[in-house]
């Protein structure tokens, strides 16, 4: 009859892997959280800059989701 979409054994399926993180993603990760313990000492000795560590972290974080969205998607 006709085909019902259905295999007949299950090695003729092929498992599919999750695909790595993408270098750059690593990389924004890493400037993130890098960023994050910056605000956190910078903030616990007294200094106003550690809203630029925010303001970083924020980015980075940002740049990670967008780099690992767009691998997915490929």
């Amino acid at each position: 009859m006709g085909d019902t979409g259905r295999r007949s054994s299950p090695e003729q399926c092929p498992r599919q892997e999750p695909t790595p993180m993408p270098r750059i993603a690593l990389y924004t990760l890493v400037v993130c959280v890098l960023a994050v313990a910056a605000a956190v000492v910078s903030f616990a000795q007294g200094s106003w800059l550690g809203i630029v560590w925010v303001l970083l972290a924020g980015l980075t974080s940002n740049m990670t989701w967008y780099y690992i969205k767009r691998d997915r998607a490929a």
